[in-house]
């Protein structure tokens, strides 16, 4: 049986710094991407993706899981999502109806939120169907971007992005519906029971 995580208030830890410093590059990729820097743009979001990666594993391996980091890396993989679509949107890499897609279900789940405050309850736990979305999206948009590229390159980073676009939207609406479920068993556990 797998032992429970603790979850600290410390705000000075190594991951909260990771997140943090992924948050500040949030606006480096925009302007990048905007100006067609695809190739420092895609080491920014090799970057972003592998400090990811990275914070997990030290707040996992270091018991330095703290609620600010609850908060921080998710904050940061929105925003880079967002960043990244409305980049890629608009140079015409990526379809708008993408953008509405994803965003309209982080609206939707942001929604969420002040009714469950008001019961007393703080954001739900990020579910592995999310986490496992996001890292599929997260793969997509490098790839979507590389795609731009002509030849084989340009043909196989096509193909692979679309591929982890799709998984990415299945499983990030996914991981909506079961947020939801569970929103609806802590709001109403009558209910859901029933």
């Amino acid at each position: 049986m797998a032992r429970e995580e603790q979850v600290s208030d410390r705000v000075l830890t190594v991951p909260n710094a990771i997140s943090l410093a992924r948050l500040a590059l949030v606006p480096v990729f925009a302007v990048l991407i905007v100006q067609g820097q695809d190739v420092w743009a895609l080491i920014v979001l090799a970057v972003s993706g592998a400090s990811d990666w990275l914070d997990g594993l030290i707040a996992r391996r270091f018991h330095q899981v703290s609620r600010l980091g609850q908060l921080l890396d998710p904050a940061a993989d929105r925003l880079f999502i967002l960043v990244t679509l409305i980049g890629l949107a608009w140079r015409d890499v990526v379809p708008l109806w993408l953008v509405v897609v994803l965003v309209s279900r982080d609206a939707l789940l942001a929604a969420l939120l002040p009714l469950l405050a008001r019961h007393g309850y703080g954001p739900l736990p990020v579910h592995f169907a999310g986490k496992a979305g996001t890292f599929a999206l997260l793969y997509a948009f490098p790839l979507l971007l590389l795609a731009e590229r002509s030849g084989a390159v340009g043909t196989v980073a096509s193909a692979l992005g679309w591929a982890f676009a799709w998984w990415g939207i299945g499983l990030y609406w996914f991981a909506a519906l079961l947020y939801f479920t569970q929103a609806r068993s802590l709001l109403y556990p009558r209910q859901a029971h029933e």
